[in-house]
This record gives structure tokens, C-alpha cells and sequence, in this order.
């Protein structure tokens, strides 16, 4: 499958980050702790040069633990002031003021020392659709500032947000961008939800992420599905097979609906119910380690 998605809106969305990234003092980018890397949108990284730069790993509850330790030490080797938050319960947020500042220092002594008091730091906020950019403003804000979703381009346009006298935010769209580096990538972000799942096959995804979990985190799918025989856990088709089983899914004639077991899979995944997992580590090649799984329940 080919994991592809830049409606016209991101264009215009860029654009419009690009024009007001003169008026910023800082950026704060969120990225999905489950696939910190390819969550990147790499524009980013041009669009924030000579800018301060934070990275919340948001999520985090949705990530293995020690996972989210090793992605920390990443990004801050490479220079970020990094957290891990939940957006969704408030964890992390009551640290980010002072990660601002810490952020900020320099910008706010060249202001003390130029005789300017009481201007606030303006931070653009940026990642990629669905990775929880609003959810964080109005947790961060205590109020609902922001629309907010379960899908990707829930926020259209630019929005300016006062937080306190020290410290402004601007909302910004979620953009993917043109064309993904590699398969894997793209694979991540949909199996995360940042791309509209009615352009995806999402029996092949969930058979790659099925593969991807025999291998590395077998234990907390089975204990989910109940799969007790070694038979169950021989491939995602299997899997599958078990899972229509159990759950009934089936179409008129007793016939197996790999669909609708492929969609509580994606759901359970997608909501942390199959437990805290992570798709890529720093240093992974090509970022990630999952499989082909499924092409024989697509073919």
C-alpha cells in the first residue's frame, strides 16, 4: 500500500507558518510518542532554524516507558529541551513554564539588558495532524481555546493564545508533508491516525502492525485477545482468524470478517488498550522495525 496524504489545505497552512515565523521566539513541536521520528515533520527543523525549540513527547501514557527514556536522551543530545506529556490528563504541562524560560533564557536576558520588561515569549505550536496539538493548548490553558478531534484538520486556520503576561501561543494546522521518505514512515502515521483512514486499506495495516506486535510485544496481545494456543499467534492471519472468533465477527454465512477484526485492532491500538507500545526506537533503520504482515488475507 502506498501511504500517501497532502490535502491542498497543508500548502496554504505551511505558508502561513512560514509568514509569521518572524514574529516567534520560540517552537514547540509535539510529536506522537509511539513513533517520535516519524512524526517529524521535517520542515520543521527549516522553518525553527536559529529559533529556540522544544519537543513534548505527547502520548507518552500510549508509549512504552522505557521507550519514552531512550527518545528523551535522543532529542536531547541533539540540542532540545524535551518532556514527555498526556495533553489529554495534564500530565507534564505544570513543567513547561519553566522549560520555556529555560528554553528562552538567552532571548530574555538580551531583553533585560535592552531595558525591555514584561514582553511575552511568542511560541508557535507545530506537529502533525492528530498528534494532539489543540487538546495540549486547552489542557496547558485550563480552557477550551481550540476545537479539538479524533481526526486529522480539525484546526483550519492560525490562532493566537495568550497564556499568561509572559508567555503567547499560536495554534497552527497539522501538516504532513509532499512525500514521505520511506514506506515505514507513512505506514506510522496511519497507523497513529494522522492520515484520513478512508484512503487506507486497513486490513494490510492492521496485519503490519499485528506482525510488528508478535515480534516485540507478544505478551500484551495475547493477554488482549485471550490466545491461549500457539497456534492463535503463528501469523497476523491467525490472529485475525482468532479475533473474529472470539468476536464474532463474522459475515452472512459464518464467513470470517477480517475487517471488522482489522478496526478493534486499529481501535485498540489506537486508544492504549492493547497496552504501552512503541513502533521505533532511535537508531532504528529506517526508523522502524515492523514487517509486512497481511498480504495474504489481501490478495
Amino acid at each position: 500500500m502506498n501511504y500517501q496524504w497532502y490535502p491542498g489545505h497543508m500548502t496554504k497552512a505551511k505558508r502561513m507558518m512560514q509568514e509569521n515565523i518572524g514574529l516567534i521566539d520560540l517552537v514547540i513541536e509535539l510529536v506522537d510518542a509511539r513513533i517520535p521520528f516519524s512524526s517529524r515533520n521535517p520542515d520543521i527543523d527549516e522553518l525553527g532554524k536559529n529559533k529556540s525549540r522544544i519537543i513534548l513527547l505527547n502520548k507518552s501514557d500510549l508509549a512504552d516507558a522505557s521507550a519514552n527514556r531512550l527518545w528523551m536522551d535522543y532529542f536531547m543530545q541533539k540540542g532540545f529541551h524535551v518532556l514527555e506529556v498526556n495533553a489529554r490528563s495534564g500530565q507534564g504541562l505544570k513543567s513547561i513554564h519553566a522549560l520555556v524560560r529555560e528554553a528562552c533564557k538567552d532571548k530574555i536576558e538580551r531583553d533585560r539588558k535592552r531595558g525591555i520588561k514584561n514582553r511575552p515569549i511568542r511560541a508557535i505550536v507545530v506537529g502533525i495532524p492528530n498528534v494532539g496539538k489543540s487538546t495540549f493548548i486547552n489542557s496547558f490553558a485550563g480552557k477550551a481555546c481550540t476545537k479539538t478531534g479524533n481526526k486529522p484538520g480539525v484546526t483550519k486556520g492560525k490562532q493566537w493564545i495568550r497564556m499568561n503576561k509572559e508567555l503567547e501561543l499560536l495554534d497552527t494546522p497539522g501538516i504532513l508533508w509532499p512525500k514521505f521518505e520511506s514506506k515505514e514512515v507513512g505506514r506510522n502515521l496511519a497507523l497513529i491516525g494522522s492520515m484520513n483512514d478512508e484512503i487506507l486499506e486497513m486490513t494490510e495495516l492492521a496485519g503490519d502492525l499485528i506482525a510488528y506486535l508478535l515480534m516485540h510485544y507478544r505478551e500484551q496481545l495475547s493477554d488482549r485477545y485471550q490466545m491461549d494456543e500457539p497456534d492463535d499467534m503463528t501469523t497476523p492471519l491467525t490472529v485475525l482468524t482468532h479475533i473474529c472468533e472470539n468476536r464474532k465477527c463474522y459475515k452472512k454465512g459464518q464467513e470470517a470478517d477480517y475487517e471488522k477484526a482489522s478496526s478493534i485492532v486499529m481501535e485498540d491500538f489506537r486508544s492504549g488498550r492493547i497496552g504501552r507500545i512503541t513502533l521505533e526506537l532511535p537508531g532504528d533503520t529506517e526508523s522502524v522495525r515492523i514487517t509486512d504482515g497481511i498480504e495474504e488475507i489481501t490478495e
